[in-house]
């Protein structure tokens, strides 16, 4: 009897529903934790990400007959978790520090786990199922309160104001926070609509909603990822299109280009920033990261113990707040977030883990004909290029994404292939037909 439950239960554990349910469930709960907590307290948001993370280890160990130890997790992701952990120990608060941990691990468990029981498809179908709902609501809550009852809700930061064409904030909380969403779910539901893997009429429909709420949100932000991720997009295809043989030379060629790209970039911020009329916005950037850099001089390999999200009321973030006058709650960029938290070493850490990542999904999407293999090499794009104005790739649905992603690349490229007996991938069970 106990037998046969605990057989049943490995089934269930092993299933391709299963996977498809947990795999929404935590998009769903990632991507709608502001709403969550605000709404039912921080509490529940973390006993849910802890009962998934439960959900995660049981269904890891149900197929761990389909697993490699070596594939579980990219080596990079590893060593920064682990320096990370590590900077606990100098932290000013160090319960605080291994509760921002902690948090970081968790969200690691989730997109290791997705990126082994889902394929690219699969994963890319979940979210784009999760965004569809998530912006169809954040647009009914802007209806409602822009519109039918004409007053903010303070409790979502919802401002109201959709009848003059934003900026609006969705259940997402910023401006900026929605637009960058919005962003993620455009590239889902495009890659969608060329695969055909929903029905036309849902895809128009869906590319419509996430256009329509990035354009709402009038985030300057979200003008720059869009348009290099745009030209990410159509570099992709000229890459895509080129003979085998010729791409190599391709490749060194875009990198280098890239390069010199960043390069004037960088020297034209200023013009850049005053045609995107985000002059302000940059200038509390700018004050922030210099203020950031003043503290990085006292601890600059190892930083001040990683928190996350910054605790306010702690050094050096209390003391930042107070010499800006502000209440930030993140350096605003993720690097800079890194660089103050973990140092040089940590950034190092992190940049190699990015990099790693977007090299394989590209090398992938470069040499695999299904339209389905760009979607990770554009949504890591996103999450790196937003990672100059937002920290969002270090919490939360920002930082699943990349682990999710990341995964995804290194099981396809990787240098355990040499060690673990070829190019065996963990196999996916085939999923119920769409509906």
């Amino acid at each position: 009897m106990i037998a046969a439950s605990a057989s049943s239960a490995g089934e269930l554990l092993r299933s391709a529903r299963m996977a498809r349910a947990f795999t929404l469930v935590v998009f769903g709960t990632t991507f709608g934790a502001f709403a969550i907590e605000r709404l039912m307290g921080r509490v529940t948001y973390v006993t849910m990400v802890a009962g998934l993370c439960a959900l995660a280890v049981a269904m890891l160990v149900a197929r761990r007959g389909e697993l490699s130890p070596l594939r579980l997790a990219s080596a990079t992701l590893a060593l920064f978790l682990g320096w990370t952990l590590v900077s606990v120990f100098w932290s000013t608060d160090q319960p605080k520090s291994l509760i921002g941990w902690v948090a970081l691990a968790a969200l690691s468990l989730l997109g290791v786990t997705i990126a082994h029981v889902r394929d690219t498809l699969q994963t890319a179908r979940a979210l784009g199922d999760v965004m569809r709902w998530l912006l169809a609501v954040s647009l009914g809550v802007e209806i409602l309160f822009g519109i039918l009852i004409d007053m903010p809700f303070p409790l979502l930061g919802v401002q109201g104001l959709i009848a003059e064409l934003g900026p609006v904030q969705g259940i997402f909380g910023t401006r900026n926070a929605l637009g960058f969403v919005a962003l993620l779910a455009l590239i889902t539901f495009l890659v969608e609509w060329r695969t055909q893997s929903v029905r036309p009429g849902l895809a128009v429909v869906s590319v419509l909603l996430a256009g329509g709420m990035a354009v709402l949100s009038d985030s300057p932000t979200v003008i720059v990822i869009a348009l290099i991720v745009g030209l990410a997009t159509l570099t992709l295809m000229v890459v895509r299109h080129t003979r085998a043989e010729s791409r190599p030379m391709l490749q060194a060629t875009l990198a280098g280009i890239v390069v010199v790209a960043l390069a004037v970039a960088y020297a034209a911020r200023g013009p850049i920033i005053a045609m995107l009329g985000a002059g302000s916005d940059f200038s509390t950037r700018a004050d922030l990261w210099n203020t950031i850099l003043d503290y990085v001089r006292y601890h600059p390999v190892q930083g001040w113990g990683w928190y996350g999200t910054w605790s306010t009321t702690e050094f050096p973030f209390l003391s930042i707040n107070v010499n800006l006058g502000a209440r930030h709650a993140s350096a605003l960029n993720a690097y800079f977030d890194i660089l103050l938290q973990v140092g040089w070493f940590g950034l190092l850490l992190f940049a190699g883990f990015c990099a790693i990542a977007l090299v394989r999904s590209w090398l992938e999407a470069s040499n695999r004909r299904a339209v389905v293999y760009t979607w990770t090499p554009l949504i890591l794009t996103a999450l790196l290029v937003d990672s100059v104005f937002e920290s969002f790739t270090l919490f939360g649905y920002g930082w699943l994404l990349l682990v999710v992603c990341a995964s995804r690349a290194g099981q396809s490229r990787s240098w355990r292939d040499r060690l673990d007996g070829g190019d065996q991938v963990a196999p996916v069970l085939p999923e119920a037909p769409a509906r």
